[in-house]
Parts: C-alpha cells; sequence; structure tokens
C-alpha cells in the first residue's frame, strides 16, 4: 500500500493493527451500508500480511443505502488498547539466537557512528538515519516496559486462625502490563495447538486431561500431578513414576521474561507448569497447592479476566486481569483456600511452579537453558523505588465472625478501599450493627 502514513510502520506493526481493527469492525461499522462495510473491511485487510478473507474492493464513494448485517468476529477477544498495539512481540525476539542479536547491535552501534560524523551512505546498513525517530535497542525496550509493570502487594484480608487475626492475603503479589496484546495472542494460539494436539492423542496420558464436570482441560509439562488420591491410594500430589513432556521453547520464554521482569526470584525458577483452558461455566474448587512445589507460585491469565477468591467463606476476591502474572506465596498460598468461581467465558490460565528436589519425577532432568536466569539490573535510585514502592491497600476485607469470637479490645478502623468499618467486641457492634452505616467516601489508614 503506498501511503506516507502507513510507511511509517513496518509489517509487524500494520498486522497488529490489522487484528485490532478487525476485532472491533461489527462496532466500527455498526449502522453503514454494505458496500461500505465492505470497503472497510477491504482497506483494514490491506494493512495485514493475509489477504484470504479481503472482499473484492469496490468504490470509496459509495452511497449509503442502509444499515448493514455483520456477522459477529469469529477471532479471540482479547482486550487490546492501542498502547498493546504499539509494543513489539517481545517473546518472539527473545527466543532468536544470541548470534542474530549482536549482529543487530552491531549494524546500530555502526549506524549511531556515522551518524555522528555525517558519513551515511546507502551502502551501510541502514539506508537511512531517520533523526525524528530514535532507534532503541531491544534491551532498552525490554527496560522500559519493565519499569511500566504495575506491581501490587498490600492486599488485606483478616481472619481468625487458631488464635490470632491474621492477614490471609500476605504473600499476594498481582503484577499488571507484562505481557502486550501481541504476545497474548502468539501465546493463546500455541495453546489452542497443544490442545488440538492434546485431543488427536498426540501428548502423554497424563500430560491432557479434557474437561469434565465442569473442570477446565489441563495440559502438564515438566511433571504429572493427580489433584486427588488415585485408585490404589497415592495421595494427591506429583506422580513420581509417570514421564512427563519437556517444557515448550515458548513457556521457557515466559520463565525467563517472569525472573527478568522480577516476577519471581532466581532462587525459585520454575521447572514445571500447568496450562487450564476454562469454557464458559468452568471452575475450580477450593485448595491449597501441594507442597510437593515451591513457593512462590505464579499463574499468569489470558483470553478474559477472571476473579480468584480466598478465605474460608470466599470473603476476598482479587481480579485478574489479562496478560497480568499472579504471584501467590506466605499465608496467600499456605494458609488460604483458593478457588475460581464459574467463568462467564473462555480463559486460559498457565501455573509455573518450582518442584520440590525430593518430590520430582524419578526421570526428571533439570533444562540447561532454565539454568542461572537473572533478573534486570536497577542501577539508579528512582528505578529501585518505584520496583519495590508499595501501594495502598486495593482490597481490605474483615472476617466479622472472626472478630465476633474475639476478646474485648480497643476498637480500631480498617480501611475498606475508600470506606471506614470500625470493628469493634462483636459483629453486632459493626457501625451499630450494620454494614450498610459504612461512612463512604472516607479515606485512612489501619491504627
Amino acid at each position: 500500500m503506498e501511503d506516507l502514513f502507513i510507511d511509517e510502520y513496518d509489517a509487524s506493526e500494520l498486522k497488529i493493527a490489522a487484528e485490532f481493527l478487525t476485532n472491533w469492525l461489527p462496532f466500527l461499522s455498526k449502522g453503514l451500508c454494505e458496500k461500505c462495510v465492505a470497503s472497510m473491511r477491504d482497506r483494514i485487510g490491506s494493512l495485514g500480511q493475509d489477504q484470504s478473507v479481503t472482499p473484492p474492493r469496490v468504490s470509496d464513494n459509495a452511497e449509503v443505502c442502509g444499515p448493514s448485517t455483520l456477522p459477529p468476529s469469529s477471532s479471540p477477544k482479547l482486550h487490546k488498547s492501542w498502547a498493546d498495539m504499539a509494543q513489539e512481540d517481545e517473546l518472539e525476539m527473545e527466543a532468536g539466537s544470541e548470534e542474530e542479536r549482536s549482529q543487530d547491535e552491531r549494524d546500530r552501534v555502526e549506524i549511531s557512528e556515522k551518524c555522528v560524523v555525517g558519513k551515511i551512505t546507502s551502502k551501510s546498513p541502514r539506508a537511512e538515519c531517520k533523526e525524528t525517530k530514535k532507534t532503541l535497542t531491544r534491551d532498552q525496550r525490554e527496560h522500559i516496559r519493565f519499569m511500566n509493570v504495575v506491581r501490587n502487594t498490600d492486599f488485606i484480608c483478616l481472619e481468625r486462625v487458631g488464635e490470632k487475626i491474621t492477614n490471609i492475603l500476605d504473600g499476594l503479589e498481582l503484577h499488571t502490563g507484562v505481557f502486550s496484546a501481541a504476545e497474548q495472542k502468539r501465546i493463546v494460539d500455541f495453546v489452542h495447538e497443544l490442545q488440538e494436539g492434546g485431543r488427536k492423542g498426540e501428548l502423554g496420558e497424563w500430560t491432557y486431561s479434557e474437561r469434565k464436570e465442569k473442570k477446565p482441560a489441563t495440559i502438564q509439562f515438566g511433571c504429572c500431578y493427580s489433584t486427588a488420591p488415585d485408585k490404589d491410594g497415592n495421595p494427591r500430589g506429583i506422580l513420581r513414576n509417570v514421564a512427563s513432556e519437556s517444557i515448550p521453547s515458548l513457556f521457557k520464554v515466559i520463565i525467563r521474561r517472569l525472573i527478568r521482569w522480577h516476577v519471581l526470584p532466581p532462587s525459585c525458577i520454575p521447572d514445571s507448569c500447568s496450562v487450564h483452558i476454562f469454557e464458559p461455566g468452568d471452575f475450580l474448587p477450593p485448595q491449597i497447592v501441594s507442597h510437593d512445589f515451591l513457593r512462590p507460585l505464579c499463574t499468569v491469565s489470558f483470553l478474559s479476566e477472571c476473579s480468584m477468591l480466598f478465605g474460608s467463606s470466599n470473603s476476598a476476591s482479587i481480579l485478574l486481569p489479562v496478560g497480568s502474572a499472579f504471584v501467590m506465596s506466605g499465608n496467600g498460598a499456605n494458609v488460604a483456600k483458593h478457588s475460581v468461581a464459574a467463568v462467564p467465558s473462555r480463559r486460559i490460565s498457565i501455573a509455573f511452579r518450582r518442584m520440590n528436589e525430593g518430590r520430582r519425577p524419578l526421570t526428571f532432568k533439570p533444562e540447561a537453558d532454565l539454568q542461572s536466569i537473572q533478573p534486570l539490573a536497577c542501577d539508579d535510585q528512582a528505578a529501585k523505588k518505584r520496583l519495590t514502592r508499595r501501594r495502598k491497600p486495593s482490597r481490605v476485607v474483615v472476617d466479622a465472625r472472626s472478630t465476633a469470637e474475639s476478646p474485648p479490645r480497643v476498637a480500631r478502623t480498617v480501611v475498606v478501599e475508600r470506606q471506614r468499618i470500625v470493628v469493634r467486641r462483636s459483629i453486632g457492634d459493626v457501625d451499630s450493627g450494620s454494614r450498610s452505616s459504612v461512612n463512604r467516601g472516607t479515606a485512612g489508614r489501619v491504627r
């Protein structure tokens, strides 16, 4: 396509834009005539490389002759933003060879030197030195995205555990913006390929399990894990006598991302993963992950957001956005049971875990390319402050039944987002015995 505006973008950016606009085409073309819709579809189709669905081109000045009846799009409904569209598929770049990256870096250095001395020529690796658009290296782009990840660690839900009032959500972390829309689509497409292979019997007997009784389909790598005692009486946990599939290369790239971007510590590099493919209505019952796996645990979410429930009565709910990474350790992994209520739409989650060395399968061999991964360095103080900054509590829940059983004590104020609740000696003393009397619009802190 010869257009000055289009020429400023490369093929990968145009492909992402085409996918984004195709998903929104039913909304953008609402009320237009068939010819206008076809023209719009044709124009969007010309952005991408796949022309198989492009209809015949029509005149741009076709008259509007009535509303159209465009069928709904069948493409996956990823929640994409314009900011996501501008992000490249860094996962694909990270999977490339070190030799290609080194050559690309040498080319950029050569161009930079020639631009400085004014000797750029048509024979150089880059024919033009664009002053209006600065070229960033892959490491620079990665560092910018890494610093833009939003990290929330302040989750609070107070329940009685033994003789103490305990924050059962202590140790939970939510990292949002870890994966761009292009990366999410690539991961989702790969999971669908794995599922198709599992249905054809191309994966091991224990590797792929089809959904049943409203439980999601699962695909396991690194080890095979049973969620309930088997017919031979073996307890739930890792099946040490069962050989498993090795972790796919794409999932290894995700693991390296989680370590390098400070989502997981380098002392707990995952060596197994479990994919859960939810259909509408599927759920996960309350559970605590077996201690065959070390803490922390990590779950990444795709296709649609969902809420993970915690507590003895599901008293706490944490929303997991698409492209996010949710980390569980401490009380959040060892004290509070977690569950997923019936999901309203399709969802994919991937749980990354490190096995306890004494519980690994007998045939297990460590992955050589998953050893000695180090997190990105944060040299300046501003970067360190942004990385370690703790935000205000995003959710605070008080289990009134637990506080009712506690001995008399001085009243205290607990913040529930922007609501104030005064917890007294019994459930009947919570702001005159009713939650409806919560003082809204009041911000404060635990005191």
